[in-house]
């Protein structure tokens, strides 16, 4: 018996000009009918970011289906599988901005990799799409970027490059998981903001409680309290809820063992790391990796067709 076929996927890949943060298309090349006879996904080695002006038809995330028409953006991550398609013979008009956002934001971080790789893993968490009326403030930002880049004046560049930070972390905070969010959001949480801080940059490091407290100017038993109401967890239990939201990063990023991964996020032990990685997820670390939702991982099921963009 024959092995299945796998379904086919196109692997769109671009080169971002030389000393500019974004790849632009413009212009009337855009506008066009989408998805003309093509019936199978495509994903970039960028992060994708469209605008439509006008037009109607699907955008299509994975195996979602989702009906565009004008004044709506886009925001792909990297490897993440979609196209766009037109509804029959209409013509939609997109224009498209592509932003190496790793590399743009570790050279914007350059002196703290740390932040760079946790933007990255915010920037690059998950596919987006929306009027811009529901997310005025980042939609005005493609826009600028759009017409910086089409108009091209005088420190266009040096424009482009503070409207791209400005974007991609607009993005990051977009992507902020709820328990993040309560992290900020929660009432007393600026006293513990030093302990927090601390604890999401050294994560990796042995991290006493007694350290944090000092670094916040109240009592170990003061920071277990502020802790307890604002994280609803313990100071303890947020360090070990960090090294494994950390480690799911590795999992996902990189091939590399459990047990390298479980002592570059601060576990001292393999046993340690399990127990608390399942207690946390609910998985092993080995199931979680296998997950079908890690959407990188799943493009491993296709039969991938390269093809320089368009």
């Amino acid at each position: 018996m024959g092995r299945k076929r796998k379904p086919k996927m196109e692997y769109r890949y671009y080169e971002i000009p030389t000393g500019s943060p974004v790849l632009a298309l413009l212009g009337d090349k855009w506008v066009q009918n989408y998805g003309r006879e093509i019936d199978y996904l495509h994903f970039h080695n960028h992060l994708e970011v469209g605008f439509c002006y006008y037009g109607e038809g699907t955008v299509t995330f994975k195996e979602e289906d989702l009906p565009f028409d004008g004044n709506m953006f886009t925001v792909v991550p990297k490897n993440f599988p979609h196209t766009t398609t037109s509804t029959g013979d209409s013509i939609s008009y997109w224009e498209w901005l592509f932003i190496d956002a790793d590399k743009f934001l570790r050279e914007v971080y350059k002196d703290n990799p740390r932040m760079a790789q946790k933007v990255i893993d915010r920037v690059n968490k998950r596919a987006h799409f929306v009027r811009v009326q529901d997310k005025p403030q980042i939609g005005a930002l493609v826009q600028q970027i759009i017409e910086c880049m089409r108009e091209r004046k005088e420190f266009y560049l040096e424009e482009v490059k503070g409207l791209t930070l400005a974007f991609l972390l607009q993005v990051a905070r977009w992507n902020r998981e709820e328990v993040e969010k309560a992290e900020f959001e929660a009432g007393n949480t600026s006293l513990i903001t030093p302990a927090i801080d601390y604890i999401s940059e050294c994560c990796d490091r042995p991290i006493k409680v007694e350290e944090l407290a000092a670094m916040c100017h109240i009592s170990e038993t003061h920071l277990r309290r502020v802790f307890r109401d604002c994280m609803q967890m313990s100071p303890v239990e947020y360090i070990n809820w960090v090294r494994i939201r950390t480690a799911c990063g590795e999992l996902k990023r990189t091939n590399d063992t459990v047990g390298d991964i479980a002592v570059r996020c601060g576990f001292s032990t393999l046993s340690t790391f399990n127990r608390n990685f399942h207690r946390i997820m609910g998985i092993s670390p080995q199931q979680w990796r296998k997950d079908p939702e890690h959407f990188e991982r799943k493009l491993l099921n296709y039969d991938i067709k390269v093809e320089k963009g368009w």
